[in-house]
């Protein structure tokens, strides 16, 4: 059943597409943003060997390390201020008030799963990817949320960072203050044709 938040955004949603006139759609559009709109930093998690781990031990092997993904991720989430928004099949999507407590979220959460890992055999080791992107969106109460930087901190973080990287946008590290002492690599990286400047997180130590 939906909560008073999701119905309202679906009204509100519905009533843009049945509305012809421009001016109403646009004050509809306002509401929304006024309403919902937020600024974050977007993180977006991913687990990597899907389809290789379950052809090989089934898809009750691969949900049971979900499963194990998800108890470890959440705290740390919480940990350094942000909200869970969603996991979906093996993705973690997640909100937080600024992109270097994101950045510092997925850099605990690599370590914390190498260290699990250390205590698994090769079979149930887990390895992750990360993408984080800043900017306004909107957020429904703690279920879901839309915009450019969910769509951007989703394609690097599945589809472009590999097990182990943590991949931001440029928009994201411009927001990252020097003396917190992040180091990162530039690289310029393709989304949907179009050629953007992120930055890989360097975080393992020598």
């Amino acid at each position: 059943m939906a909560s008073d938040p999701s119905k309202k955004f679906q009204e509100l949603l519905l009533n843009f597409s049945q509305n012809e006139e421009i001016e109403e759609r646009h004050k509809i559009e306002k509401s929304l943003w006024d309403e919902f709109g937020e600024e974050f930093a977007v993180f977006v998690l991913d687990m990597s060997g899907f389809s290789l781990l379950t052809r090989k031990y089934g898809i009750v092997h691969y949900l049971s390390m979900v499963r194990r993904m998800q108890l470890t991720t959440e705290p740390i989430v919480k940990s350094y201020g942000g909200s869970m928004i969603k996991y979906e099949a093996d993705n973690c999507l997640a909100v937080f008030p600024d992109p270097l407590s994101a950045v510092n979220a997925a850099i605990t959460m690599q370590h914390a799963f190498a260290a699990e890992n250390l205590l698994t055999s090769d079979d149930l080791d887990i390895h992750i990817s990360c993408g984080i992107d800043y900017g306004k969106l909107l957020v429904i109460g703690h279920e879901d949320c839309f915009g450019d930087p969910v769509n951007r901190a989703s394609k690097i973080g599945e589809d472009l960072a590999a097990a182990g990287e943590i991949l931001v946008t440029q928009e994201a590290m411009q927001r990252i203050p020097a003396e917190a002492g992040i180091k990162a690599r530039e690289i310029n990286v393709s989304i949907s044709g179009i050629t953007i400047t992120a930055f890989m997180i360097d975080y393992r130590k020598e």
